[in-house]
């Protein structure tokens, strides 16, 4: 028989790291607290914590620089050259949100039927956020409040590979990969009828109600499909008219 191995308390703890920022507790981006709180915080020595940031640094998920230790934006590297390809085609924002629609309607159902009580806090907390911002008619903040919220219900869905890349999505979003977040909260009606579409998802999600969680996250989707369309219309009506009112500048000009 082998004889039994204790882990090295450096390897323990960089996996112990490594789970809490596949589960999403340690996000990307993220600063994480100085060395000397993170160390009490674990109640670990310090040269531990620090053998096991390197560790986590090597395997490309703990970034170091003069400001601190960071959790890496690890997805990065795929999603920018996705971002510019995206940016590019005409196609990539109906895919976006054809693929969106099937996501976001199993996400609720899941996330209605697994969130812990403390995730159904969060997302309570989250909605009573997001009124504040609609109320304030604080544009930024509602955007970012809307994101969150998002974040929240796949956390809650417990499945890790949705949480990872929907979270990549919305990075790219974040980007205006496929369109201008902010510009869609600026549409006559638009912004109460995302308060309306968000807090029906989230409150079938407080009440356990798969079903109905499902149908309102399709339901929001298509509303935010609906409103992009009238968007990308209007856009290219102003257009033609911009056109029509600048032709004479392409034709000759009659000599007097």
């Amino acid at each position: 028989m082998d004889p039994l191995r204790t882990p090295k308390l450096a390897d323990a703890l960089a996996d112990h790291l490594e789970q809490l920022i596949l589960e999403g507790a340690l996000r990307p981006g993220e600063k994480l607290a100085p060395e000397r709180e993170l160390a009490a915080t674990l109640e670990v020595s310090r040269p531990s914590l620090r053998e096991a940031l390197d560790k986590l640094q090597s395997r490309g998920l703990i970034e170091t620089n003069k400001a601190g230790n960071f959790v890496s934006r690890f997805l990065t590297p795929m999603t920018d050259p996705l971002t510019a390809l995206f940016q590019s085609s005409d196609q990539a924002l109906t895919d976006y949100l054809e693929y969106r629609c099937l996501i976001e309607g199993e996400a609720a159902r899941f996330a209605a039927a697994r969130a812990t009580d403390v995730e159904r806090e969060a997302i309570a907390a989250c909605l009573e956020k997001l009124r504040a911002a609609h109320e304030a008619n604080d544009i930024a903040a509602e955007a970012e409040t809307d994101a969150e919220l998002h974040m929240l219900i796949y956390e809650a869905t417990h499945n890790l590979v949705l949480l990872h890349v929907m979270r990549a999505f919305y990075e790219m979003l974040r980007s205006d990969a496929f369109y201008n977040r902010r510009q869609l909260y600026t549409q006559p009606g638009s912004r109460d009828e995302l308060l309306d579409q968000h807090f029906a998802i989230a409150d079938a999600i407080l009440a356990r109600d798969p079903e109905t969680a499902g149908l309102a996250a399709a339901a929001h989707i298509n509303g935010i499909a609906k409103t992009l369309n009238e968007m990308r219309e209007e856009q290219t009506r102003v257009a033609r008219a911009l056109r029509r009112m600048g032709r004479s500048e392409l034709l000759a000009r009659h000599s007097e």
